[in-house]
């Protein structure tokens, strides 16, 4: 049983920094991809960023340079660094995981394990 339970959020202001973590227990899936998505109420939900076993991140465009990813394995521990952030960064973060590596065309709806969120305000 994945669970996955984030921290870390809180209130900036822009410019400011953040980082969230993520505690995975009960995850022993050879190979996989973690991510954190967010999402404003009312919106869709948008991937942020992925980490995959082997190593390989992807960021969305529009963190890209402002954001970093890593994983801690003697930790079982996902980050996301934010830093220089934006008030349209303002959205819950949820720390999310998929069971193999990151297939092409990742969707938000397509991790299988999710956190319960935290909460990131940027003002």
């Amino acid at each position: 049983h994945v669970q996955l339970v984030e921290s870390g959020g809180g209130s900036v202001q822009a410019g400011g920094s953040l980082r969230l973590s993520c505690a995975a227990s009960g995850h022993a899936y050879p190979s996989y991809c973690m991510g954190w998505v967010r999402q404003v109420p009312g919106k869709e939900r948008v991937g942020v960023s992925t980490i995959e076993s082997y190593g390989r991140v992807t960021y969305l465009d529009s963190v890209n340079g402002r954001f970093t990813i890593s994983y801690d394995s003697a930790k079982n521990t996902l980050f996301l660094q934010m830093s220089s952030l934006k008030p349209e960064d303002t959205a819950m973060y949820y720390c999310a995981v998929f069971p193999f590596d990151c297939p092409n065309g990742l969707r938000p709806d397509d991790f299988k394990h999710w956190g319960q969120g935290t909460q990131v305000t940027v003002s």
